[in-house]
């Protein structure tokens, strides 16, 4: 158990840095909106964090 909880910690935290690496502060925001209105079962907060990812995505020369 102690074991599945690192590695998930891990892939966590790498996606994390992955988004902030490419996206900025921004994406950070949206992830950590989208993630807490998920655990929260806040549609509201999870709503606006999907739409900002999304919107971060559609970005133009981002790819």
């Amino acid at each position: 158990m102690p074991l599945i909880a690192l590695v998930l910690a891990t892939f966590a935290v790498g996606f994390e840095q992955l988004v902030a690496w490419h996206f900025g502060a921004m994406g950070v925001v949206a992830l950590v909106l989208l993630s807490i209105g998920i655990k929260a079962k806040n549609p509201t907060c999870a709503g606006i964090g999907a739409v900002v990812l999304a919107l971060l995505l559609m970005q133009p020369g981002t790819g």
